[in-house]
């Protein structure tokens, strides 16, 4: 006696096969054209005007060329040149000097003296406060124009191959924690029984690896990425360095730790957690799981609002959270759609009850996606000029309609769920009666051998099995169900590439100022810029130098603070440790301690300093300038 699998058919492998199929095409045609149609990402900070003008003929040769900026910027050497006719440099080749003043933001470079006529090139690059390389190029003429051999740069910062490959990363990366979050979460809130699933465990596990792998190109490519373009540069010892003493390093290095605590999570979800049978038990491990998944979640997403478009501007306390919440919403609802969209094609026993949790955990992250997303609007845009006529707000209006049609499709994949629940018992039924009582005869026959009993149990599992997908297959509510969620996540993917775009593209309240539009949201009402000089003395080796201490905008609550130290040459001055505190005596408020974030070499800054009322507040600064050397400097200022 033999017994032969009967031959299932293919569309059981197939339609999987060719679902993941589309869906890996369109990715790779979104990506495509978006990486294609962006070019170099614009960033938070822009040129606002410079001394001459672009394009400006002066009679005489003017001492010093100078760029201002609508925020804080980070420079360093050749950040600014200035090229004659004949291609050779007219600066006087040393590190732009900072010229700020109050809200101001300007650097400038000296020029040699007795140039000629003629018509002058001035190349500048930069890093915005919010990590994205900025940069540009104009002319201005002494005398006359005349003809010039000097090309502008084709290739902006943070573009040519390098870029490509930078913002291949940022993209995978988002793409990998919405895998890694909303794959979780998913298991752990809408299907407990996922755990045990191969495919399930697959998805998280690749979002794991996807998030990782992207994050270490980052951090290696930052250095050329924000400076010479070349690959060779990515293992640079001293620019790695470099890399990890700024904000964005920092997260970086910060993601990758969390991602360490990221996979001893995973490694419990699917080891112990899977084997888990008694509820009790069960239920209290999901509940650690969930506390201590939620906190890693919110940590890896902290990584990119401390960073970025959030991290600056104006209400950048407020910002950042906010920021937080909408990756968090982000990841729960289209990793989660991801998540179904697998469980509908690659595993039979999901049923109608984790179909309507998801359901629910996707209306809530809608409800929380509206809420966060209309005040980054507002905090990004600002006008209703700079929403239709600037590239971000062009972004955000595609966004906001992807959303719409987004929503439209769910409304159907919701009705197709309603109508899941009676087909899915039904067709439960129907399949296990037969293949039960099979399997019953078979183990009851006494003249089996043991061995061949129980290979025949093995066959007749396998045919209950295949039985059992061919049913479910054919149901026309879980065929519409899974078209829906399909249909669902491929404009997810569209929408998920336009979101990162949002990231990397100048704000349309930027945009406008830099173009002499609306006036900034952040403009102080009272008050004023607060500016201080302090020399200070640790006593040590090249211990003496000066302070300099900028307040935007000087008045009660929010402000930008950033400090600069000058060593006794002149010359930007890095030191171990800078600490600052703010006291009101007359109140008797504080000390309020301030630790501001290295931007660059010699340059610190700190944002949403909160000063709580307005007085005469005495300052105090702390300068270590070695393991022993140290001082403590205050001066008074009216703040408010």
């Amino acid at each position: 006696m033999s017994a032969t699998a009967p031959h299932a058919g293919p569309s059981p492998i197939r339609r999987p096969l060719a679902a993941a199929a589309l869906l890996t095409a369109l990715v790779s045609l979104v990506f495509g054209l978006l990486l294609a149609g962006a070019g170099p990402a614009s960033a938070h900070a822009a040129l606002t005007g410079s001394d001459p003008a672009d394009g400006a003929v002066v009679d005489t040769a003017p001492k010093e060329v100078t760029l201002s900026f609508s925020e804080a910027i980070a420079v360093g050497d050749d950040s600014i040149r200035v090229l004659d006719p004949s291609g050779k440099r007219a600066d006087t080749d040393s590190e732009p000097k900072d010229l700020s003043e109050g809200s101001t933001v300007r650097y400038g470079v000296a020029l040699h003296s007795g140039l000629p006529d003629g018509t002058y090139t001035v190349a500048w690059q930069a890093i915005s406060a919010d990590s994205h390389p900025i940069s540009g190029a104009f002319t201005f003429s002494i005398g006359a124009p005349s003809d010039t051999t000097v090309a502008l740069p084709s290739q902006e910062a943070g573009g040519g191959p390098v870029g490509v490959v930078y913002d291949i990363a940022r993209y995978a990366a988002y793409g990998g924690f919405v895998l890694l979050v909303g794959g979780s979460a998913f298991v752990l809130a809408c299907w407990r029984g996922g755990a045990t699933a191969l495919p399930m465990q697959r998805l998280v596990v690749r979002g794991w690896l996807t998030l990782t792998a992207a994050t270490l190109v980052m951090l290696l490519l930052r250095n050329p990425y924000t400076g010479s373009g070349k690959f060779a540069d990515a293992f640079d010892l001293a620019g790695l360095q470099a890399v990890l003493d700024t904000k964005p390093g920092a997260a970086l290095v910060s993601r990758l730790l969390l991602l360490g605590a990221a996979a001893l999570f995973i490694a419990v979800l699917f080891g112990t957690y899977a084997r888990r049978e008694d509820e009790r038990e069960k239920k209290d491990l999901t509940f650690g799981l969930a506390v201590g998944g939620g906190v890693v979640a919110t940590g890896i997403a902290a990584t990119w609002a401390m960073s970025e478009h959030a991290s600056t501007g104006i209400q950048a306390n407020i910002a950042m959270p906010v920021d937080v919440l909408h990756l968090l919403a982000v990841a729960a609802w289209l990793g989660g759609l991801a998540s179904l969209l697998v469980a509908l094609y690659r595993t039979p026993d999901i049923g109608s009850a984790a179909v309507r949790r998801f359901s629910a955990v996707a209306f809530g992250s809608v409800v929380v996606l509206a809420a966060t997303g209309i005040y980054q609007s507002w905090r990004q845009v600002g006008s209703w000029s700079a929403l239709t006529g600037t590239r971000y707000g062009q972004l955000l209006i595609l966004k906001v309609a992807l959303i719409a049609v987004l929503l439209a499709v769910a409304w159907f994949s919701r009705r197709w769920t309603g109508r899941l629940t009676d087909s899915a018992a039904a067709s439960e039924e129907a399949s296990e009666e037969e293949p039960a009582s099979e399997s019953d005869s078979v183990s009851a026959d006494p003249d089996l051998d043991p061995e061949r009993a129980a290979q025949l149990a093995r066959q007749r599992a396998a045919l209950t099995a295949t039985k059992k997908k061919r049913i479910r297959d054919a149901d026309p509510q879980r065929s519409g169900l899974r078209r829906s969620v399909l249909a669902e996540a491929a404009v997810a993917v569209v929408l998920l590439a336009v979101t990162t775009m949002l990231t990397s593209t100048e704000p349309g309240r930027t945009e406008e100022e830099a173009a002499g539009g609306t006036p900034s949201a952040s403009a102080p009402a009272a008050g004023g810029p607060v500016n201080l000089k302090m020399p200070f003395d640790t006593g040590g080796q090249n211990g003496k130098g000066t302070v300099r201490i900028d307040i935007e905008p000087g008045r009660t609550g929010s402000n930008d603070l950033h400090v600069w130290i000058d060593g006794s040459d002149g010359k930007p001055m890095d030191v171990p440790e800078l600490k600052l505190a703010l006291t009101l005596e007359s109140k008797d408020i504080g000390p309020l301690p301030v630790v501001p974030d290295r931007l660059a070499e010699g340059h610190w800054s700190a944002s949403a300093v909160q000063i709580p009322m307005a007085g005469d507040w005495k300052i105090d600064v702390t300068v270590r300038t070695s393991d022993i050397d140290q001082v403590t400097i205050d001066k008074n200022a009216k703040i408010g």
